[in-house]
């Protein structure tokens, strides 16, 4: 899978001065344009989309520095369609306008190509299961928060404060399959996992019982899931196992990502420096 993963970086490059498809990059690396998004978040530690656009100023940079082209053929060449545009996208990068670089021969940013490679470290073992499960239903309280990639994500943690012991006792009461017990869930996740992107929030349970009326609900299809273990202290085991299951797992195993909600659920210790996880990926099998 790398190989075709560099096959579509490479042709990233070669349509830095063109509309790019990534429909058409998700087909060279043999996977769904959702999965290629999120496995390059993942690899690359940026979205696709502010990928290209650093690779596109980049190369505009040499461009505007070499002083062969004007400014506004420079800035057409590469998908902007103002002058204005393009120097505000142009600074924002570089830290200077265009015009000021030509004049002054500043220095400019880069935005290094990108290829992957596989490091075989063989630390430790990642434990998962792969599982067939009936559709059923989410359960809980909802909330719209921002994505956080490392540390506890504050606005879960006020969300969660607020929702009340007596209100989760009833949550807990309702959960009737796996994953047992409160658990926490990620929907409507944008596809470039950017830092600061929002998705919805559940803070519920499992189940398939009837929906309380002061309850939120988020009906979940039948499908396959797989599913992660991890231990470590708390919360960087549980972001470095969302981590290691794309940057790792999903490279070397014939499956990719679909549409769906992620579940989490967690058990702290006593003093919540540690916890053990069970992570819910809902995927499918990859295209031979």
């Amino acid at each position: 899978m790398l190989e075709r993963l560099n096959q579509a970086m490479e042709h990233i490059e070669s349509q830095l001065d063109r509309e790019i498809d990534v429909a058409r990059l998700a087909h060279m690396a043999v996977t769904s344009e959702y999965h290629f998004r999120r496995l390059f978040s993942a690899l690359a530690g940026i979205p696709l989309s502010e990928y290209i656009r650093r690779r596109r100023l980049t190369v505009a940079g040499a461009e505007v520095l070499a002083g062969e082209r004007t400014l506004l053929d420079v800035a057409m060449r590469y998908g902007y369609g103002s002058g204005e545009a393009f120097a505000r996208a142009f600074r924002g990068m570089h830290g200077v306008g265009p015009g000021e670089a030509r004049r002054t021969g500043a220095a400019l940013r880069s935005q290094p190509r990108m290829s992957f490679r596989l490091i075989v470290e063989g630390s430790s073992s990642m434990r998962y299961r792969i599982v067939e499960k009936e559709g059923f239903r989410v359960v809980g309280k909802k909330a719209r928060v921002p994505l956080v990639h490392v540390g506890v994500n504050p606005a879960i943690a006020e969300f969660i404060r607020g929702i009340g012991p007596e209100t989760l006792q009833r949550l807990t009461a309702l959960s009737d399959q796996e994953p047992e017990g409160i658990i926490a869930v990620s929907d409507q996740l944008d596809a470039s996992r950017a830092e600061g992107s929002e998705l919805d929030y559940y803070h519920g349970v499992v189940t398939c019982a009837e929906v309380p009326g002061d309850m939120d609900a988020l009906p979940v299809p039948a499908g396959m899931w797989a599913v992660f273990e991890s231990s470590g202290p708390f919360p960087q085991a549980l972001q470095f196992l969302w981590r290691d299951v794309f940057t790792q797992w999903f490279p070397s195993n014939p499956y990719r990502s679909r549409q769906g909600p992620e579940i989490l659920r967690t058990r702290l210790s006593p003093d919540g420096a540690q916890a053990e996880a069970e992570l819910w990926i809902p995927v499918e099998r990859s295209a031979a």
